[in-house]
């Protein structure tokens, strides 16, 4: 769906001179010389007419424009209310409704204004809590019973500098206690929180001009929808570079959270994928180099600095300290994950076929998988006219070809994990299930409709199907599960997907690019992929929060509608049986142990993340630490006691434990898989409630 907007909507305001700024008093900080250049007032006024002109919304930059700019940029500088004082926030109130005005003039000199004074506050609070260490960890007194709320954001900002002194005292004293629970001596935290801070500072040191005005644009254009992104020179050329996989990585789709950077999913059959030691929610806070390099702590490194430390040479080897997702809330015990560096082959991505033997009434039935980890297609082979190039369509249409020779009873389509790719490919996937039709709708900017439809004719495979999916299926999963639901063509089971159903463009500026957002997916029914992504006809549960990850927590992602449907297909064949569908799953996942531990995990975390505040008194905290622990072991040990295995004697072991499992084992057996088992059930169940019983 890549298309170019004409440059001719650049060309009659790149003539715009850059504007006068007001002079600095003199600052010993080596930003304060820092200012916009006359490219970046040129590109901002580019992506001011951009937006204005071409973006999917096409929303006003007014008043209130304005203000949702302010806060975005505050928040991004400053999400947890830990720098900036009353006073400064005052100080800025004054911008708060001119942003709309001043970019329109390429004015920049507020959002630079802004972000020197961020500097200048970061570097007061890294030598504020330097001063503290150098005194030593003994010097905090862990007795008090004091207490620090690790979520600020909606907190009032501190009211001058004794405040924030006050608030970084404690923010020390809870980082010390997360590294003392975590296994480290007070040498080792002292060390380790130095280096940390002393880091932070070299590099506020080498901020340039540029990252200034990338963090101001995008803070401006990601009030438009979270995919819309203004790209440096060097951030579009590491686009490019990830786009076209030509610099191997680790295949992972990472996001900052707060001082963190974060996994969000992992790319099928890619480096982390298979090393099955990472998982969606892992929060990096370590990169090193080689199987010896020293680990480089980056908590609070900026997102495209972390992705350079991980980026590198086909072959090489790169180590992740990781603060694994599966940890108790507020547990820093970390772990060192060893990877080595490759491009994901296209092979390695290609669908799979499996057989499950599912005993259901008395019997056992026979019935097909077919994983699809992406949506691919070999560009290069198809437009060379290269009769054997590879596809997920074709591969699967083979996979099937050979399931129905070996006569299942029915096949379970498996999208869980599924991030999409080729939307060509969900269309010509969607045509081996129907005999022909409309199969997604393309909205634009100017609410023209686009229809993609199959007209292949017979389908080719007609028989009775589950598709399964998670909250990491997303973009081409959601439109080819969004057509089987809306064509009644397949029970949808698993968990609501991720929610991304808009379409980018990237539209080359005087000065780096715009990631623009253009156009919006809609199913057969009318209904959008966005936002709400697909729901399951019956759900499981979520392997993930749905509040952490996801479109829905994306900030001011666009929303679900509906427009005008393409298909009414009248007869729904599940609709008289779903309630008895999701009767007989509930009886049967009730007391199923891997259903139960995924309920109970997920409701853990929860629960324990709905309490903010964490104790700096070191016995409570200990105390509060070993009750998390002994509840998720006794979670753990509930679900191995019920499948016949020996229960943990401590929590550190379930790690160690799911690795040796997973260098002794690349992937769970199908047979083994709980959800895939319940999939083929509830296939079965259907067919038993509306046929009297599969039939070979």
């Amino acid at each position: 769906m890549k298309q170019l907007l004409p440059r001719t909507a650049l060309l009659f305001i790149l003539g715009v001179s850059a504007l006068p700024l007001a002079a600095k008093t003199a600052s010993p900080n080596v930003w304060d010389g820092l200012k916009p250049d006359r490219d970046q007032v040129v590109a901002s006024l580019n992506v001011v007419e951009l937006l204005k002109r071409h973006h999917y919304s096409k929303p006003p930059l007014n008043d209130e424009r304005s203000i949702k700019i302010y806060d975005s940029y505050l928040k991004m500088l400053d999400p947890n209310r830990l720098y900036f004082n009353a006073a400064d926030i005052a100080e800025f109130d004054a911008w708060r409704t001119r942003f709309d005005d001043l970019l329109k003039q390429g004015d920049l000199n507020p959002g630079f204004t802004i972000y020197k004074r961020y500097l200048d506050r970061v570097k007061e609070r890294l030598d504020y809590t330097l001063g503290l260490l150098d005194k030593g960890i003994p010097q905090l007194n862990f007795a008090a019973d004091e207490t620090f709320d690790v979520n600020r954001e909606k907190a009032p900002w501190p009211t001058n500098t004794a405040a924030l002194d006050d608030l970084w005292h404690k923010k020390l004293k809870d980082e010390v206690l997360r590294l003392k629970l975590g296994g480290k001596d007070d040498a080792a935290i002292k060390e380790q929180l130095q280096k940390r801070y002393r880091n932070q500072l070299a590099r506020l040191k080498q901020t340039r001009s540029e990252d200034i005005f990338q963090a101001y644009i995008n803070a401006f254009a990601q009030t438009y929808d979270p995919h819309t992104q203004y790209l440096s020179p060097e951030s579009a050329e590491n686009f490019d570079i990830n786009m076209s996989l030509s610099l191997e990585g680790i295949g992972a789709v990472l996001q900052s959270d707060n001082d963190y950077v974060q996994i969000v999913r992992l790319v099928p059959a890619g480096p982390a994928d298979k090393s099955k030691q990472l998982a969606p929610a892992d929060k990096i806070v370590g990169v090193a180099q080689g199987k010896d390099g020293e680990m480089v702590d980056v908590v609070g490194w900026r997102l495209d600095e972390v992705v350079k430390k991980i980026r590198g040479a086909k072959g090489s080897v790169v180590r992740l300290e990781v603060i694994p997702s599966s940890n108790p809330p507020n547990d820093q015990t970390t772990k060192v994950v060893s990877i080595t560096r490759e491009a994901v082959k296209l092979e390695e991505q290609a669908a799979q076929k499996h057989i499950i033997d599912v005993p259901h009434n008395g019997k056992t039935y026979k019935l097909g998988v077919v994983d699809v980890p992406a949506f691919y297609l070999d560009f290069k082979a198809y437009r060379a006219g290269d009769p054997n190039y590879k596809s997920t369509t074709r591969d699967v249409r083979k996979l099937i070809g050979e399931l129905k020779n070996e006569k299942v009873d029915g096949i379970v389509i498996d999208l869980r994990n599924n991030g999409g790719g080729s939307l060509q490919e969900a269309t010509e996937l969607t045509g081996l299930f129907i005999d022909q039709g409309p199969t997604v709708l393309v909205r634009n900017s100017d609410g023209k409709v686009d229809v993609l439809a199959d007209d292949e004719g017979d389908a080719f495979y007609t028989g009775p199907m589950t598709v399964l999916v998670n909250r990491l299926s997303a973009s081409a999963s959601e439109i080819f599960a969004g057509a089987m639901q809306d064509y009644h063509r397949a029970l949808i089971v698993g968990g609501q997907t991720f929610g991304k159903g808009t379409v980018q463009t990237i539209q080359p500026l005087n000065h780096g690019e715009l990631k623009l957002t253009l156009a919006k997916f809609y199913r057969v029914s009318g209904q959008s992929t966005q936002h709400q992504g697909v729901i399951p006809d019956i759900s499981y549960p979520d392997i993930v929060d749905n509040k952490e990850i996801g479109e829905s927590a994306l900030p001011n992602s666009m929303p679900w509608d509906t427009i005008r449907p393409v298909l009414e297909v009248e007869n729904n064949p599940f609709k008289p049986y779903l309630p008895e569908l999701i009767n007989r799953h509930d009886t049967r996942t009730k007391t199923n142990p891997d259903f139960v531990f995924a309920r109970e995990r997920l409701q853990f975390a929860q629960d324990v993340m709905k309490d903010t505040t964490v104790s700096l008194n070191e016995q409570k905290r200990r105390a509060e630490q070993d009750a998390l622990d002994k509840r998720q072991l006794a979670i753990e040990n509930e679900r191995r006691v019920a499948k016949g295995e020996e229960p943990l004697k401590e929590l550190k072991k379930v790690d160690d434990d799911a690795i040796a499992a997973a260098n002794n084992d690349e992937k769970t057996k199908p047979q083994d898989d709980a959800y895939l088992m319940e999939s083929g059930q509830i296939l079965l169940d259907y067919l038993d409630l509306s046929h009297g019983g599969p039939s070979h």
